[in-house]
């Protein structure tokens, strides 16, 4: 099966390998291969003769521009999608996106959402919860000297490989017409696995529990856990943080 993946960061370049060690044609586009969402530049070529479209592209901003960043990407890859006969198109998205309205990000997210269900495409979403990968630059964001100031947030966090491989499975099959939910196994407050990254790490900082500090202070209760029904993957935070 050909499928183009858009976005070749953290998630996109594994979802190009997984797919590709699963027997596909799997490519990766990025600015770096010459496209570009913002003016549909380069995208007529990276879908041509695609049977599946990836998208695991992302906002270069958090603020209010992201919600214009979404709405022209998926506006111009499902117009280049349609136009090549793609039979299936998938999304990345976020677990509890539509809950934290008071987050320009989560709101562009949920705006990606929407353009995808409403399009001409069958589709798939599949929403994961935060990377493990992030804990540590979300920690960099609230630091004061050798204090990191972080809220009591619930939250479920995944490795990027569990991701990556949900998302080219879901690729692989047929378009779900709906969402699938992904987590990690376990819950944590936000402040306390940044005292769990610390200890492992050695790091010398200390957390403070502040609930007003960084973006996820906007999250209220528990929005950012799944409620049943979600595929579990496997790897708790612990073993991954030794893994590295």
């Amino acid at each position: 099966m050909k499928i183009a993946v858009i976005g070749t960061g953290l998630i996109g370049s594994q979802v190009v390998s997984d797919l590709t060690a699963a027997g596909h044609e799997a490519t990766g586009h990025s600015r770096s291969t010459g496209i570009d969402l913002l003016t549909g530049a380069g995208l007529d070529d990276a879908v041509r003769g695609a049977e599946v479209v990836v998208d695991v592209s992302n906002s270069p901003t958090f603020d209010d521009a992201s919600l214009d960043f979404f709405r022209t990407s998926v506006t111009n890859l499902l117009a280049a999608a349609e136009a090549a006969g793609v039979r299936h198109i998938v999304a990345l998205s976020i677990v509890g996106v539509d809950e934290v309205p008071d987050m320009a990000y989560y709101r562009a997210k949920t705006l990606q959402e929407e353009l995808v269900k409403a399009g001409p495409i069958p589709y798939s979403i599949v929403r994961a919860t935060q990377f493990m990968e992030f804990v540590g630059p979300s920690m960099e964001w609230t630091t004061e000297g050798d204090v990191v100031r972080l809220p009591a947030t619930p939250i479920q966090p995944i490795s990027s490989a569990e991701v990556a491989a949900a998302v080219a499975g879901v690729a692989a099959g047929t378009p779900l017409q709906g969402t699938r939910e992904i987590a990690g196994p376990e819950v944590f407050t936000l402040d306390e696995l940044g005292r769990i990254t610390l200890e492992a790490t050695g790091d010398k900082r200390h957390v403070v529990t502040d609930a007003s500090a960084g973006l996820f202070a906007l999250v209220k209760g528990d929005a950012l856990v799944p409620r049943d029904g979600a595929s579990l993957a496997s790897t708790r935070y612990r073993d991954w943080l030794r893994s590295r």
